[in-house]
């Protein structure tokens, strides 16, 4: 919160229609996570806009830094000592998973044990220092663009439709956050794309809006029309799932 207050953000939405995709998600036997569907369909807008990587960064003077890939940040709540907590997850280059492979990283990050996701341990680590100690590293971190990528992510994705509910202005210290509601009877949804002014303008994420609706309706759906591999029928295997993930963490730094 304290790095989102400097960020002038101000929330865009645009109501997709996207019944052929409610539809055809519904012929898997598992289904795939919206979270998923989202994360790779912005991927892929993000990694041919470049303008949509950009960071505002303040070392060694003010400028715009432009990131070479994409890493995704999807926050998750976990169950944690007793209380509900709020983590957050990091996936490089999401626009290179299949989405049975992005489906299963995310429903990883949400079952397995706290202390054994790489993030996770992190961040508990980190919230064990002394304020001063964490806001000197978060600083550090968020002034220069290489390491705000490694830490923050370059754009991020918050929902809680599961719940029945959307948030109408995530506050964020990334350069845009995906937020979405709840779906209408026709299939239509609410998605909104939280930006930094300073970096964008209404134009371009409008732009990239209608974009991301054209990639859901066109790469998105036909890779669900493929239907799941068999062998990937219900989740990944867990040492594949690691294996990939590392492989795409080390390409994209």
């Amino acid at each position: 919160m304290r790095f989102s207050r400097q960020v002038p953000s101000i929330p865009m939405q645009r109501r997709m229609s996207l019944a052929n995709l409610v539809a055809t998600r519904r012929t898997w036997p598992q289904h795939v996570s919206w979270c998923a569907l989202f994360l790779k369909a912005y991927s892929i807008v993000s990694a041919t806009r470049p303008e949509l990587r950009r960071s505002y960064v303040t070392f060694p003077w003010p400028h715009l830094y432009e990131h070479p890939a994409n890493i995704a940040t999807f926050s998750l709540e976990r169950p944690y000592e007793g209380e509900d907590a709020v983590f957050f997850a990091h996936v490089a280059r999401p626009e290179l998973y299949s989405l049975v492979e992005l489906d299963s990283l995310v429903r990883r990050h949400k079952s397995a044990p706290v202390e054994s996701v790489d993030s996770f341990r992190r961040a508990l680590w980190v919230s064990k220092l002394p304020m001063l100690v964490r806001r000197s590293m978060w600083s550090l971190a968020y002034a220069d663009g290489y390491y705000r990528s490694q830490i923050f992510g370059t754009f991020a994705i918050s929902v809680v439709a599961s719940l029945g509910a959307a948030g109408l202005h995530i506050l964020s210290p990334l350069t845009t956050t995906i937020n979405y509601g709840t779906f209408e009877p026709d299939g239509s949804l609410d998605v909104r794309l939280t930006y930094d002014h300073r970096v964008l303008d209404g134009a371009t994420v409008a732009r990239a809006m209608a974009a991301l609706e054209e990639v859901l309706h066109g790469e998105i759906l036909d890779e669900l029309r493929q239907g799941p591999p068999d062998s990937f029928a219900n989740r990944l295997p867990e040492k594949l799932l690691r294996q990939r993930s590392a492989e795409l963490a080390t390409a994209a730094s």
